[in-house]
């Protein structure tokens, strides 16, 4: 594994120093001592696994298009921003607007996620994007989404804590988003509805939830136990008109 001592450089050099690494075909980078740099990962097209310890800063993995990034502390916001295909991994909390207008690829949050995540999320011929977290949301998770899977599974929820803040699923009109637990009615936005799973959204969650434990060694039984509902628009594309043609 090629490592590169990352405290104290410019995220400029640094990604840099990343992508010069990863064209002359390093399969594996370790970055230690990353503390607020941007945009790490960005601009990469390989399949180069990319490990961080340290906290990245905005933008990780923005317009990915293959890398996979493990990162071992919490992430901040617009992870994720506009990728493609690709992974990425955080063994802790993270920011807002994550995967924004994501087409592909998978992000894996351990913990809670802050606002707007999922906005504007969208399916691309074969491409289907996926954020899972495994906390808590703020308000208006899954905003406008156009395609794509959002799930939150809320497994460090205390007593009384809610699931998601406010606008859950405001201007959606593709795409689904899946809960482990129940959600307020009043949380909701106008263009979306809560139903009971069926078969095919059983065995997507199987699939989904599966690889997301192996990611952070959480028991699958579990996690898979609980009851889940799902949110899919109901309204006849709302926004179809401000985003075709």
């Amino acid at each position: 594994m090629y490592r590169i001592e990352a405290h104290g450089i410019p995220y400029k050099r640094l990604n840099e120093m990343l992508r010069e690494a990863a064209d002359r075909g390093e399969k594996e980078i370790e970055l230690v001592g990353v503390n607020g740099q941007r945009y790490l990962g960005s601009g990469i097209r390989s399949r180069v696994k990319i490990t961080i310890h340290g906290v990245p800063g905005n933008d990780l993995g923005s317009f990915l298009d293959g890398p996979e990034i493990t990162v071992y502390a919490d992430g901040q916001d617009a992870i994720g921003n506009t990728m493609n295909e690709g992974k990425i991994v955080v063994h802790g909390s993270a920011g807002d607007v994550i995967g924004y207008g994501m087409r592909g690829g998978k992000i894996h949050i351990r913990g809670h996620v802050g606002y707007r995540v999922g906005i504007h999320m969208k399916e691309y011929r074969r491409q289907v994007p996926v954020v899972i977290a495994g906390g808590t949301a703020g308000d208006f998770f899954g905003e406008y989404m156009a395609g794509g899977v959002a799930i939150l599974l809320g497994l460090d929820c205390g007593p009384g804590e809610r699931l998601t803040g406010d606008y859950l699923g405001t201007g959606m009109h593709g795409g689904v988003i899946y809960l482990r637990g129940e959600v307020d009615p009043s949380y909701l936005g106008q263009e979306v509805a809560v139903f009971d799973l069926e078969p095919q959204d059983e065995e997507a969650l199987d699939k989904y939830l599966q690889e997301y434990c192996q990611d952070f060694a959480l028991d699958y039984e579990n996690v898979r136990r609980a009851r889940f509902i799902k949110l899919v628009p109901v309204s006849s594309r709302p926004y179809g008109r401000l985003y075709a043609y």
